[in-house]
């Protein structure tokens, strides 16, 4: 049997390149403030690569993803290793590109200290009065770039986007920034409508996208999982404070009262998180995670 190492590990993913294909383990590794942290948390891989599954059939008309299978049958026997099953995804080869797309459909977290120094976020302009968590009038764009392991991501203007896409694809700056924008704000909009009907406001959330080999612009990464969105329940969601959230928050919270913990978390607060996760999961699919 051929041993795979992978090719890029991240704070939560490792990506093993298998020729014509790459293979996406999503692990129980769980990071919180850009560091990794000393805890794993059991099926969290698991629930973040099924509910992007989810989501990949859900929006498929709306444009191309590069899932394959989540089935590790589908994959090298390697792969066919219990610590790899459900949470794998056989994935297309992309060129990816250098821009994380996030979309805020309420304002919060950074985008509410924002508003609250100076009336907009990431550069735009928003309606004077609103309250921390309230709904923006419309969903806005607010593109980044992607860091290093340890580096912090920077936001940037929807037209640095396109100067950025512009030195690396030279003519298709724009292109690919408006193609970026427009699938970014549709892929939210069904996805946000749809959760509601199942009790759960997506309050932010990115996306990542690549190149095919034909040049067409395909979704990619993980998407809408509780790592990389906010989830709120709707049941009980009132303005005017931050939200009980389906994420990290247990996390983040328990780091920022023990700031001399080491990143090491006690096992009620993993078990919180999890159930967390869990719930979110079988609120938006109707699929439980044992």
């Amino acid at each position: 049997m051929t041993e795979y190492k992978p090719v890029k590990e991240g704070k939560v993913r490792e990506i093993y390149d298998i020729g014509d294909n790459l293979i996406m383990v999503a692990t129980d590794r769980i990071s919180a403030f850009d560091v990794i942290l000393k805890n794993k948390v059991t099926k969290k891989g698991t629930i973040l690569t099924q509910m992007s599954k989810f989501w990949f059939d859900y929006t498929s008309d709306i444009m191309p993803n590069h899932m394959v299978s989540v089935d590790v049958k589908d994959m090298p026997e390697y792969f066919q290793q219990e610590q790899f099953d459900g949470n794998s995804m056989l994935c297309k080869k992309l060129t990816m590109l250098p821009i994380e797309c996030i979309v805020r459909g309420y304002i919060t977290g950074s985008g509410w200290k924002s508003y609250c120094e100076n009336g907009t976020v990431c550069g735009i302009t928003l309606p004077e009065g609103l309250k921390e968590s309230d709904k923006l009038p419309e969903a806005i764009y607010t593109p980044s770039t992607k860091a290093d392991l340890g580096d912090h991501d920077e936001n940037i203007s929807y037209e640095k986007s396109i100067e950025v896409l512009e030195k690396e694809f030279p003519g298709k700056g724009e292109e690919y920034a408006k193609a970026l924008k427009d699938n970014t704000l549709a892929l939210y909009k069904k996805c946000a409508d749809y959760a509601l009907t199942k009790g759960i406001i997506i309050a932010d959330t990115k996306f990542e996208f690549g190149l095919d080999e034909d040049g067409n612009v395909v979704l990619a990464d993980e998407m809408l999982t509780p790592d990389s969105s906010r989830f709120w329940p709707l049941e009980g969601y009132e303005p005017g404070h931050g939200q009980p959230s389906f994420d990290k928050q247990f996390v983040r919270d328990y780091l920022k009262a023990n700031p001399d913990c080491n990143y090491d978390l006690p096992q009620d607060v993993i078990d919180k998180t999890i159930d967390k996760y869990k719930e979110a999961y079988n609120l938006l699919t109707g699929e439980t995670i044992d």
